[in-house]
């Protein structure tokens, strides 16, 4: 027998129709009862308490239950990463089901993945700081340089608290509709806290669409994207500021 992980045991789980809609449900960290994953997954409800059973017992979801409820989530961020690589790849390679049409772009646009920011908007705002120096890349890791602390102080978040923590304070997360990467971990997540905090956006009931009003988008990017430089273009563009 090979030694290691194995694969083909977290490929099955997630390999099920029924199961794979029940999990992308999950993706914006919202927990659901066994009669919603059902509507879901469209099967029965004991067909998807035997479903929730394997995925539970797979590590892939956690239980939580209130009183007479129980309700289901993902056991935590790396699986919402894992899932959201698994769509990009079926994005690129895998047969789509329906043709992306332009009921799609709010999705595309911004969205929850888990606790944090997806889409376009997170991208570039990524995309911004890295530019910026703020962050920096090395091959597939993302890390704090030492502009971080003061720039997202002065934006209320403490960059010194997230390290303290377990969980990393910056992690790529593949973007499925746009096939790059966005920024997660505790620093993606406090940014998205950010953001409904200060009432910029707000999460469509029962969605994953987060709707920025025109002066929340504008507040977000002076906030978080504010002087940003483009990549690929070494010459200032007419009427673009480029910092000193």
């Amino acid at each position: 027998m090979r030694e290691g992980p194995d694969i083909a045991h977290i490929a099955n789980l997630v390999g099920d129709p029924a199961r794979a809609n029940m999990l992308t449900a999950l993706v914006g960290g919202t927990a659901l009862t066994a009669s919603e994953l059902a509507q879901e997954a469209g099967v029965m409800l004991p067909t998807a308490s035997s479903h929730l059973a394997k995925l539970t017992a797979g590590g892939l979801l956690k239980l939580t239950v209130q009183g007479r409820h129980r309700y289901f989530a993902l056991a935590g961020p790396h699986i919402a990463a894992m899932l959201e690589s698994i769509m990009g790849v079926a994005a690129t390679v895998g047969p789509q089901r329906v043709r992306p049409g332009p009921r799609d772009k709010p999705m595309r646009d911004a969205r929850v993945c888990y606790d944090h920011l997806a889409g376009e908007l997170a991208v570039t705002m990524l995309d911004g700081l890295l530019t910026k120096g703020v962050l920096v890349r090395t091959e597939d890791e993302i890390r704090l340089s030492p502009q971080a602390q003061p720039f997202f102080a002065a934006r209320g978040i403490d960059v010194a608290a997230l390290s303290s923590q377990r969980r990393p304070v910056c992690r790529s997360c593949l973007d499925w509709s746009v096939r790059r990467t966005h920024l997660a971990g505790g620093l993606g997540a406090a940014i998205l806290d950010t953001v409904f905090a200060e009432k910029w956006a707000q999460r469509e009931t029962g969605g994953r669409v987060v709707s920025f009003s025109p002066k929340g988008r504008q507040a977000f990017v002076s906030t978080f994207l504010a002087e940003q430089v483009l990549p690929h273009d070494t010459s200032p563009a007419k009427g673009v500021a480029v910092p000193a």
